[in-house]
């Protein structure tokens, strides 16, 4: 019996220079505290789909209609990924080949409007996305995007003014999403002011949509015309995005997404994201979802406590954005010191102002099994970073970090 190289020995031997790349991004994802509010720690299951014999393989169409031999098993993971996407979500149809968020972003658009289009979505300045109109994105070279904002003082969306903007520019399409809301959009009250102006709803679901599966973050899927999203984040998939749509819907979207705006699916990641849906609709996701948002909630109320500005006075979902400003420092200058004290995050616009905060997320270390306690910790973490203790914080950092391997010990 011949002995099988393991895939680590055989890169060594092969190729030392990635070897030790990816050797040093594993060390780094273990010894730093991650914060990213959109990253997660897959399941060596979702990693094994990913590096499968799937990745050798051409399939582009849809199951049963592909223009490439040799689809059967091409099909079988597909046709499980829709099914168990389907069941998850209570989606009447479900298309899982988009590459990222943002390739399901355009496929949805491509299937309901044309180009010069009206189009009603949060503004960037309060947290929309590059596809929701930024003049660097597609979206807003071939759509004419109006943005609605917040309240100035709560920092929740202001449902009268998407309505006042929406009776006034009669978009063809309203989207609800954001890259750093953290409280709960009314689905309905957007479902209600499309309807009056007669638009598509469009949710972009990228951020909640792995609460939405855990049961902690209620469903754009009952009240969206499509819904956008990724399968990574809180969903704890691979890297990549879906759409979900009702049955009237479902041509429409699928031509969108092949042949109108990709070709060949990357089977491999179907199978991992497949895998993933299949670990969503256990009870122990549901259990992890609602600790994400626990420790959330926990986390932010430890930060204003320690003097930084929680937008909104807090959060219901994986998301907390602040304004550290109060500490003395801006939100790009807290991401550098942050992140030579081994905590990892982004920054993001601040509603109402020129400055940037920071904007971070719970799911990585919730999955790595950190809860209130470790919560606390961290904010303690974040305050002494920033008057300049960087290096002390590392080192307690990084002993966190390595009490809670994301892959065991």
């Amino acid at each position: 019996m011949s002995v099988i190289t393991p895939p680590t020995d055989l890169l060594r031997q092969q190729d030392p220079q990635m070897a030790d790349v990816l050797a040093g991004e594993a060390q780094r994802q273990a010894t730093t505290l991650q914060l990213v509010a959109a990253e997660n720690f897959t399941s060596p299951a979702v990693l094994a789909a990913l590096g499968s014999p799937l990745a050798n393989k051409y399939a582009e169409g849809y199951p049963g209609n592909r223009y490439h031999g040799g689809c059967e098993y091409a099909d079988a993971a597909e046709r499980a990924a829709v099914e168990r996407a389907r069941a998850l979500f209570g989606a009447e149809h479900a298309n899982v080949q988009p590459h990222s968020g943002s390739a399901a972003v355009l496929a949805a658009y491509a299937a309901l409007l044309r180009p010069g289009d009206t189009v009603l979505a949060m503004g960037l300045p309060y947290g929309g996305h590059l596809t929701h109109g930024s003049p660097a994105n597609f979206s807003g070279r071939w759509f004419d995007f109006v943005g609605y904002g917040v309240d100035a003082e709560t920092g929740l969306i202001d449902y009268h003014q998407v309505q006042q903007l929406a009776r006034t520019h009669r978009p063809k399409a309203i989207v609800c999403g954001s890259i750093s809301y953290p409280r709960h959009p009314e689905y309905s009250v957007f479902r209600e002011i499309a309807d009056e102006v007669g638009a598509y709803f469009i949710a972009d679901a990228a951020h909640p949509i792995g609460l939405v599966a855990g049961g902690a973050a209620p469903s754009p899927v009952p009240y969206a015309d499509v819904v956008c999203a990724t399968t990574h984040k809180v969903l704890r998939g691979p890297r990549g995005g879906m759409l979900l749509c009702a049955a009237e819907f479902a041509e429409r979207i699928d031509r969108a997404v092949f042949p109108f705006t990709q070709g060949g699916a990357q089977m491999h990641t179907i199978a991992a994201k497949a895998v993933a849906f299949g670990e969503a609709a256990r009870p122990a996701f549901a259990t992890y979802a609602h600790r994400v948002a626990a420790n959330a909630r926990v986390l932010a109320e430890a930060l204003a406590d320690r003097g930084f500005a929680v937008t909104t006075g807090g959060t219901d979902t994986h998301l907390i954005t602040a304004d550290p400003a109060a500490l003395g420092v801006d939100g790009p200058a807290a991401r550098g010191r942050l992140a030579a004290a081994g905590i990892v995050l982004d920054t993001c616009a601040l509603p109402y102002g020129d400055q940037r905060g920071i904007r971070l997320g719970t799911a990585a270390v919730t999955t790595q099994g950190m809860g209130e306690p470790e919560m606390a910790r961290i904010a303690g973490l974040f305050a002494e970073a920033l008057r300049g203790e960087a290096a002390g914080v590392r080192a307690e950092a990084a002993a966190l970090a390595q009490g809670f391997p994301p892959y065991g010990r």
